[in-house]
C-alpha cells in the first residue's frame, strides 16, 4: 500500500475533501500500530465532527477500514450469531438482559461491549460490579465461554478493531462522541468484526441520550441500518425512547440489582418491555420466529421461567464471577456508605427528567469518568426512580442517592431538585418504541 502522510490526510478532511478507501485504510492502521499521534487522533476526530466524512460510501469505507485494522472472529457453532447494541442511555442495563435471554432460546450472542462514555453508563463497568468477573479476553477464552453457555459480554480486546480503541478514548476528552460518522465506524466496527450474522440497534432518543431529537435519532438509525447492511451484516433498528432511566436505578451495582430482578421474572416495566421488544426484533428478522408476537410469547417465557436467569449465572460464573451469583447476588454487591432519599417540594405529577444531567450527577458521584483514567466508584448511583407521570404529594420520595460520602450525597441532592418538572396534571404518555428503521 502507498505511504501515506497523517498531515495530509488531516488536511483534506479539515478541507472537506474526500478521502480515498486507500488513505482510510492507512489511517485506520496507523491508529492501530501507533503511527498516527493521540494529537493527530484528536485531530482527525475534530475534523470529522465538523466537517463529516462526505458520503455514505465513504462512511462504510471508514467503517470498514476500523473493522479491517484487527482480526475478524469467525464462530463454528451450529447456530445463529446475533447481537444487539445500544447507543447509550441513562439506566440503560439491557444488553445484561437481552444477552443470556437470546442464548436461553439457542441463539450464539458474543456481544462486545463497552465502558462508560460521556453522561451514560457502560455495560463493561456494570459487569466490574460484580466481584471476581473479567471482561477482557483472548478469542480462544471468548470461543470457550461461547461454546460453554451460549453469550458473552466483554470488551474488545487489542486485536479487535484496534483503531476504534484509540478512537473511543480519544471521542469521551475531546468533545467529539456526538459525531454521526464516528459513532457508526465506532459502533459498527467492533460489531462486524465480532463475525455476526445479525444485529438489532437500540437508538436512544431523548433528554438522556445522546440524540435528544427523534429527527436526529432517526438520521443515526438510517446511517448504522444502512452501513451495517452495506457491509454484509443484516441489521434492523429501534428508536426507543430515553427522556427518562429506563430501569429504576443509575449507577454500576444498582443497575445490576435491577437486572436480577427482570431475569428473576420480579418486574414488568420498562426495562423488561425494551429488552423484549429488541429480542424479538431481531428473532423476527432473522426467521427464528415468523412473526413478532410469537417471539415475544418465547422471550417473556423464558425471563418467567428462570432460563434466561440460568444462561446469565453460568455466564457470570464463567467471567471469574461468583457460582451461585443468580441465587444470592445481594450478598456480592458493594454498597455504598452514604444513602439519602429526595422528595417532592411540592405537589403534582413527575412532568421531566432532566436525563443527561441525572446522568452527569452519577459520573460526578464517581460512577462514571470525567477522564479516560478515572476509577469508577460500583456502588454510588440513584435508585428507586421515580417514573415520569407519577403523582406526587409534597415530601413523596423520588429517588435514593448513593454516595461515597454524605457532602458528596447531599450536593448531588440539590443538583436533582434542578433535573426535574413537576405539573397540575398528568404528562401525555410516551410510547417506548417510537420508529422501527429497516
Amino acid at each position: 500500500m502507498k505511504n501515506f502522510n497523517a498531515q495530509a490526510i488531516l488536511a483534506k478532511v479539515r478541507n472537506k475533501g474526500s478521502l480515498s478507501r486507500d488513505e482510510m485504510v492507512w489511517f485506520a492502521k496507523g491508529l492501530s500500530d501507533g503511527k498516527v499521534t493521540d494529537a493527530q487522533a484528536g485531530a482527525f476526530s475534530m475534523a470529522v465532527a465538523l466537517n463529516g466524512l462526505g458520503s455514505q460510501q465513504a462512511r462504510t469505507d471508514w467503517t470498514l477500514a476500523m473493522r479491517d485494522s484487527g482480526k475478524i472472529l469467525s464462530w463454528e457453532v451450529g447456530s445463529p450469531v446475533l447481537d444487539k447494541h445500544s447507543t447509550g442511555g441513562i439506566g440503560d442495563c439491557v444488553s445484561l438482559i437481552l444477552a443470556p435471554l437470546l442464548a436461553s432460546i439457542g441463539v450464539c450472542v458474543p456481544m462486545i461491549s463497552g465502558r462508560g462514555l460521556g453522561h451514560t453508563g457502560g455495560t463493561l463497568d456494570k459487569l466490574e460490579s460484580i466481584p471476581g468477573v473479567k471482561v477482557m479476553y483472548s478469542e480462544e477464552r471468548l470461543v470457550e465461554i461461547i461454546e460453554s453457555c451460549g453469550c458473552i459480554i466483554a470488551g474488545a480486546n487489542e486485536n479487535i478493531a484496534p483503531a476504534d480503541r484509540r478512537l473511543y478514548a480519544v471521542r469521551d476528552v475531546t468533545s467529539t462522541v456526538d459525531s454521526l460518522d464516528l459513532i457508526t465506524a465506532s459502533i459498527l466496527s467492533k460489531k462486524l468484526a465480532s463475525g455476526l450474522d445479525g444485529l438489532v440497534l437500540d437508538i436512544k432518543c431523548g433528554s438522556g441520550a445522546f440524540m435528544a431529537d427523534l429527527n436526529q435519532a432517526t438520521e443515526l438509525a438510517k446511517a448504522l441500518v444502512k452501513t451495517a447492511n452495506e457491509a454484509g451484516c443484516a441489521t434492523t433498528a429501534l428508536i426507543t425512547d430515553m427522556n427518562q432511566p429506563l430501569a429504576p436505578a443509575m449507577g454500576n451495582a444498582l443497575e445490576i440489582v435491577e437486572v436480577m430482578r427482570v431475569l428473576s421474572g420480579e418486574t414488568v416495566g420498562r426495562l423488561r418491555s425494551i429488552t423484549v421488544s429488541l429480542g424479538a426484533e431481531i428473532l423476527k428478522a432473522q426467521k427464528i420466529y415468523n412473526n413478532i408476537s410469537q417471539a415475544t410469547n418465547e422471550l417473556e417465557r423464558n425471563l418467567n421461567s428462570g432460563a434466561a436467569l440460568k444462561k446469565f449465572s453460568e455466564m457470570i460464573s464463567l467471567m471469574g464471577g461468583p457460582i451461585n451469583f443468580g441465587q444470592d447476588f445481594n450478598r456480592y454487591l458493594p454498597e455504598a456508605t452514604a444513602v439519602i432519599e429526595v422528595f417532592a417540594p411540592e405537589a403534582g405529577y413527575l412532568a421531566q427528567w432532566d436525563g443527561r444531567s441525572l446522568g452527569n450527577i452519577v459520573v460526578k458521584l464517581g460512577g462514571g469518568r470525567l477522564v479516560e483514567t478515572d476509577q469508577v466508584d460500583h456502588a454510588v448511583g440513584f435508585s428507586e426512580i421515580a417514573s415520569i407521570g407519577t403523582k406526587l404529594s409534597k415530601g413523596s420520595p423520588i429517588l435514593k442517592i448513593h454516595a461515597a460520602r454524605i457532602d458528596h450525597a447531599e450536593e448531588a441532592k440539590r443538583q436533582v431538585l434542578a433535573a426535574f418538572k413537576l405539573s397540575d396534571s398528568a404528562p401525555k404518555e410516551t410510547e417506548l418504541v417510537l420508529k422501527r428503521i429497516t
